[in-house]
């Protein structure tokens, strides 16, 4: 038998919770550790089309990266900001969530995500650990390295900045990054890939001649989900790891 507790340990080995940033809430937020578990569902968040997946498959466990307790909750009722919650509990599904430890861990989020876009990681890009900078084997105009941003991350539209340079120098951060572009520029980036970009940060690229590109929160973290569930299947062969197929990128372009 293979507990809650057992998945939530090999988990911590993999991002361990100590790496998790002080506003986070990483770590094994709902459920019984004791529990058995035979199916686990993976997904980026636990919203309530990912619990009803969980629950057709019958699985016990959902695997996530965003926490569905982030901030203090003041109730938990069928309406309320607890709601997600009250449905896990009801339906007696565990969930382990692992945040900014897991963007920072070796092999997490940002290792995945530049590796995906052609570079090697060389180190980290902010004071944090998180974000990672390295350099493409070949420099790639814009042009071309546009197109392979959008099919590698399967993402429906990107925003960027061309400044007007080829793509040699590489920093990426998975998620909300915005605010670690001068990081990417003090490293010698001529490149910036990562999500929520704010209007006034595309102004300071193009002033600052760095191509930037928002590639979207979910398509720059959801690669991490497809290695995770490798990591544990070769862990606990006897076990079954689904990654969601309901769970996919929210925003839409028209």
């Amino acid at each position: 038998m293979t507990s809650v507790h057992e998945l939530y340990n090999a988990m911590c080995r993999i991002a361990p919770p100590e790496l998790q940033t002080d506003f986070d809430n990483a770590g094994f937020l709902v459920g019984h550790g004791s529990r058995a578990v035979h199916t686990v569902l993976l997904a980026l968040d636990i919203t309530g089309e990912v619990i009803e997946e969980a629950e057709s498959l019958g699985a016990e466990l959902i695997i996530s990266h965003h926490p569905v307790i982030f901030r203090p909750l003041h109730s938990v009722t069928a309406e309320g900001e607890g709601a997600l919650v009250l449905k896990l509990a009801e339906k007696g599904l565990a969930a382990i969530c692992m945040h900014t430890n897991l963007d920072i861990a070796e092999g997490g989020v940002n290792d995945v995500l530049i590796r995906l876009l052609g570079a090697e990681p060389e180190g980290v890009l902010d004071k944090e650990g998180c974000g990672r900078v390295g350099t493409l084997a070949q420099p790639l105009a814009m042009g071309d390295f546009l197109p392979l941003c959008k099919q590698r991350l399967r993402v429906n539209a990107l925003r960027y900045v061309d400044a007007g340079k080829p793509v040699r120098r590489l920093a990426v951060m998975g998620g909300s990054g915005g605010d670690a572009m001068r990081d990417a520029i003090a490293q010698g980036c001529d490149t910036y890939v990562t999500a929520d970009v704010k209007y006034h940060q595309f102004l300071d690229a193009a002033a600052l001649g760095l191509n930037l590109i928002d590639a979207d929160h979910f398509c720059t973290e959801n690669p991490i989900m497809s290695v995770l569930a490798g990591k544990l299947r070769e862990q606990f062969p006897e076990l079954t790891f689904v990654l969601s197929e309901r769970h996919h990128q929210t925003v839409s372009v028209f």
